[in-house]
């Protein structure tokens, strides 16, 4: 507990150190608010009504957490398949890679002309950036396990799902998380480079809007609301892995 609460006090306190030298350098070198806006002058932009802050950063999380919830769900389906039959492996997997060479920023207006304006593309195209780490992770996962537990779990008769269950997943989980990991930061950047694309809300939009007025406070609150979104998704696997990961190793 205690290794934890220093853990936490220095996070807080490099935080601080950065504000804090953000907000030296905003006053001693005199930068216009319309260049580099102090922290407090960041922060009062949360009081311009017409920005719908709340609304926005929902509309984001929904975007980022809706596609990185689609990308683990469908990666680690593909990659137990993958696993399971190798000439789908041989197939397919090839294939995915080479759709996954499509610069994102292209499939937005296609996204658009197929389900038109909302939150939907925006999950679609953060799926297509964050899909591909978590399957090549989890299958790979899949792969490393040892082939006499394997022999051993098939010499007794066990089924596939049995494998899978008792052998493969728990083995698999480091490298599942590596690839989730990896994949949070990408489903922010997918979902904001929706909302660049073409939206009518949400935090990227709003980004935009303010940019032709040069409220520059605002821009800054959008990128540290954006921030916040994926420090939120990062934590929410860092706590999931620590929870499985270390319960299957006292297990073990």
């Amino acid at each position: 507990m205690a290794q934890l609460t220093r853990r936490w006090a220095v996070i807080l306190l490099a935080h601080a150190a950065v504000i804090a030298m953000w907000q030296l350098v905003v006053e001693l070198a005199q930068v216009p608010k319309f260049v580099l806006p102090s922290p407090w002058q960041t922060l009062q932009a949360l009081n311009e009504p017409n920005y719908n802050w709340v609304s926005n950063t929902l509309v984001t999380g929904a975007e980022v957490f809706g596609g990185y919830a689609l990308a683990v769900t469908i990666g680690v389906g593909l990659a137990l398949v993958f696993t399971w039959s190798k000439p789908v492996d041989e197939a397919f997997s090839p294939l995915l890679v080479s759709l996954n060479m499509i610069p994102k920023v292209a499939l937005g207006p296609i996204f658009i002309v197929w389900f038109k304006y909302g939150v939907g593309p925006n999950i679609l195209i953060a799926f297509s950036i964050c899909f591909l780490p978590i399957l090549l992770t989890m299958q790979r996962g899949l792969r490393e396990v040892e082939p006499d537990l394997i022999d051993l779990v098939r010499a007794l008769k066990g089924s596939k799902w049995q494998i899978f269950l008792k052998i493969q997943l728990p083995g698999s989980l480091p490298y599942l998380f590596s690839g989730m990991k990896v994949a949070a930061v990408l489903a922010v950047a997918g979902a904001v480079v929706g909302e660049f694309i073409a939206s009518e809300r949400g935090l990227g939009y709003l980004m935009l809007q303010v940019q032709v007025t040069l409220d520059t406070p605002a821009m800054f609150m959008a990128v540290i609301l954006i921030t916040l979104v994926g420090v939120a998704l990062y934590g929410l696997v860092l706590a999931l892995e620590r929870l499985v990961v270390v319960r299957d190793a006292r297990l073990a």
